[in-house]
């Protein structure tokens, strides 16, 4: 069950003085089991000069046979990805684009659950995201969406780990027009530079955790650059590509109509925990990889097939070529 453990984090994170601090109280009861939390405060790189803070955390549940443990079992990153959780004094309460630091951390949540009473996940999996509970807003394509408390690059550098050998990121993705649907979607597959197909795997995992049919979105290729380069992005869920070789997914939670990210009272329980019960399930097919029951966020076949006659693409992971 996803829900509990999502209303859980919904109720810590739903606060004006929540931090990293009280998501390593939350976990404190799961350290006996190897479950650790790692907590990193920054300061804001706010324009005004704002003396506030972004507190990041790693939340680590150890596989049978991961790499913590000396082992080789792959290690799946799921990344909380947000602007802030809240827009302080402008707005009371939590902020819809809050849904990808829920999600992240009700993941961890729930697989420290099933660890602390006796499933093990044979690989590791970090649950990253970062909070801020008082960032400005903005604007994108006229619709409001929270400002970052840091820039892109800095959260990449606290959420993505050389050790994640696949990501799913959660992010808040309803500010649009593109998806129109109650609940979350999943994006093609995007690696080193190039948009790959939809991961049938990925397909089949959404349609038994949801029992409906599966939902995908498009995206572009500005999508997968950088953020800060100036060109169209959807929204910043496809940021943690540019900061890895390994294949990234990422997890839309979607609505029916266009809310914007700094909208209260907009986060869907039911919507989140469901995409927590979807990354759950990749975590233990990605982690097991056992005959029939596998979970692959690409075909490494047709990757080979695809290096050997086209071009190395990693050049839409940086800033390009500068215009002199």
């Amino acid at each position: 069950m996803s829900l509990q453990p999502t209303l859980t984090v919904y109720e810590a994170l739903d606060s004006a003085t929540v931090n990293g601090q009280s998501i390593k109280e939350m976990f404190a009861p799961y350290a006996e089991f190897g479950v650790t939390v790692t907590v990193t405060t920054v300061n804001n790189e706010l324009p005004q000069g704002s003396l506030a803070t972004t507190d990041f955390v790693s939340i680590l549940i150890p596989g049978s046979s991961g790499k913590t443990s000396g082992g080789t079992t792959r290690t799946l990153g799921v990344v909380g990805r947000n602007g802030a959780i809240g827009a302080r004094p402008a707005r009371i309460g939590m902020v819809s684009d809050a849904d990808g630091a829920i999600g992240a951390i009700a993941v961890g949540l729930k697989l420290a659950q099933m660890k602390a009473r006796g499933d093990h996940l044979p690989g590791d999996v970090l649950a990253t995201t970062h909070l801020s509970t008082d960032a400005p807003m903005s604007l994108n394509d006229g619709i409001p969406f929270m400002g970052m408390p840091v820039s892109s690059a800095t959260m990449n550098t606290y959420e993505v780990s050389p050790e994640m050998d696949a990501i799913l990121s959660l992010d808040a993705s309803k500010g649009n027009s593109i998806i129109k649907q109650r609940g979350f979607a999943i994006s093609p597959t995007a690696m080193q530079g190039y948009i790959l197909r939809v991961s049938p795997d990925l397909v089949k995992i959404m349609e038994s955790t949801t029992g409906k049919p599966a939902v995908t979105w498009p995206i572009s290729q500005q999508d997968i650059t950088p953020y800060d380069n100036g060109l169209y992005h959807f929204n910043s869920i496809m940021q943690p590509h540019v900061a890895t070789s390994a294949p990234v997914v990422g997890v839309a939670l979607t609505a029916r109509s266009v809310v914007g990210g700094n909208d209260s009272s907009a986060n869907h329980e039911i919507d989140i925990a469901e995409a927590v019960r979807f990354c759950v399930e990749v975590a233990k097919r990605f982690t097991v990889a056992a005959p029939g029951y596998s979970c692959e966020f690409y075909n490494t076949v047709e990757w080979q097939k695809i290096r050997a006659v086209y071009p190395d693409l990693t050049v839409f992971q940086g800033n390009g070529v500068q215009a002199s």
